[in-house]
């Protein structure tokens, strides 16, 4: 035993040394990947991390703390109204910042505690499928059409999936019906419309603190009327956070307080210290999140405050490693292009587009399967397809990618085995393939 770990270690010093030897670094191709690696990498730190995904974990850590499992079987059960369990279970996604193998922890939750095979799928699919934060970089980033189709497919997708699942099993539904029939749900902690106030206030400031410029000069559209206000709408959601903050969690008013006095002194110094119109909110941002960790992480009248940024931490820790991951691969293989301008990466174009150019069965389907086994972190499918999309990929593909990458891969693919059994992961994979594949062949013929 010991001399097969002295050869394991043997064995990856050879290749680091082996890779270090050989390091191409006269290669015009492989400068210009490492330069396009940390352009893509800086643009992504400045635009969206700190805007875009440190609210977007205080939003999944409410959902992991404040919602009730008592909830959960309320809206999925096999007993709850259907259109309600569906609506729910396919809207769900854009409340949650988890990617495929995040979603399944909850997932295997809400199955194992009765919810129907129909709306637990939905909920399955939809999850890594859609949520705020993907919809507002897809559309940033990708276009505007793109997001929308993403955001139309994904809904339509888990609804279409859940139901036919439920079909093919419905059996089983009867069976988990009637054992349900006695199940008496326990009370929430709180009136739901307290948790749903102060989720959704969380969920507006994340979308005007990243309401994009419009791509027009017209200065008379509503888009860019809330553009030109969007810091102030966001400072006004912030009080709405701040009431939520002293009234339903309980936290002392002096110390809300004094998180309001610290971000917003913290943006009059960042208005005239920083020129940088884009970098300066940033700065009240940061601030903001670092006073709310504290003041919820100090609080001793509710244990579910400390969990609460506690659990945010938790997803940060998961997502962030791999999103890194993700960028910085996008960046070396398929180049950085963002604000106009385009730097190559190491995979030539005409690769690409040969497997995905164009809008073929054949381009769709491979990018179908493709996604569906490899992983995406959360958001990660973003700064990849936009390196693809650049280097030839055609939209139809692009969107079969979109649409069956984040909510699949093989890690998946294992756990659900598991839960539901080969027969049902099956079908459920190939019905997100086929589904995939035509919503791509489509939006490529309509786009």
């Amino acid at each position: 035993m010991e001399t097969k770990k002295e050869i394991k270690i043997l064995f990856w010093i050879a290749v680091i040394f082996g890779l270090a030897f050989f390091l191409p670094i006269e290669s015009t191709r492989f400068n210009t990947a490492i330069a396009a690696t940390l352009d893509l990498v800086k643009w992504y730190a400045r635009e969206h991390v700190v805007l875009c995904l440190l609210p977007a974990f205080f939003i999944a850590g409410v959902i992991s703390i404040f919602v009730s499992q008592g909830s959960v079987l309320k809206y999925f059960g096999a007993n709850a109204k259907k259109w309600l369990a569906y609506t729910v279970a396919a809207v769900s996604g854009t409340i949650l910042a988890v990617c495929s193998c995040t979603i399944l922890p909850l997932f295997s939750s809400i199955h194992k505690r009765g919810a129907g095979i129909g709306p637990a799928i939905a909920f399955l699919y939809s999850g890594p499928a859609i949520n705020i934060l993907a919809i507002i970089l897809t559309a940033r980033i990708l276009g505007f059409e793109m997001g929308v189709a993403r955001t139309i497919g994904a809904v339509l997708f888990s609804v279409v999936i859940g139901i036919t699942m439920s079909l093919i099993y419905r059996k089983e539904e009867k069976v988990k019906k009637e054992q349900q029939m006695n199940i008496v749900n326990p009370p929430e902690k709180r009136p739901m419309w307290q948790t749903s106030f102060h989720f959704f206030t969380l969920v507006l400031i994340l979308v005007f603190a990243n309401w994009g410029a419009p791509s027009s000069d017209d200065t008379s559209s509503t888009w860019f009327l809330i553009w030109s206000y969007k810091w102030y709408i966001t400072g006004f959601f912030g009080l709405f956070l701040a009431y939520s903050l002293i009234f339903i969690l309980k936290i002392k008013w002096q110390w809300v307080m004094g998180a309001i006095l610290a971000t917003g002194v913290s943006a009059l110094l960042s208005t005239a210290f920083i020129e940088n119109q884009k970098l300066s909110p940033l700065v009240p941002m940061i601030v903001g999140i670092a006073s709310l960790s504290i003041i919820t992480l100090f609080d001793k009248k509710d244990e579910d405050n400390k969990e609460w940024t506690l659990s945010t931490w938790g997803f940060a820790k998961q997502i962030l490693p791999l999103l890194a991951v993700g960028v910085v691969t996008a960046g070396f293989l398929l180049g950085s292009t963002h604000d106009g301008q385009t730097v190559a990466g190491v995979i030539p174009n005409e690769w690409i587009s040969a497997l995905v150019g164009g809008n073929s069965i054949f381009s769709n389907l491979f990018a179908s399967v493709v996604g569906a086994f490899m992983y995406f972190a959360t958001l990660t499918e973003v700064p990849i397809l936009q390196g693809l999309i650049a280097s030839g990929m055609g939209k139809g593909p692009a969107l079969a990618l979109l649409l069956a990458g984040p909510s699949l891969s093989l890690p998946n693919m294992l756990v659900i085995r598991g839960v539901m059994g080969n027969q049902k992961t099956i079908i459920y994979v190939a019905l997100v393939v086929v589904m995939a594949t035509i919503s791509g062949l489509l939006y490529g013929y309509l786009f």
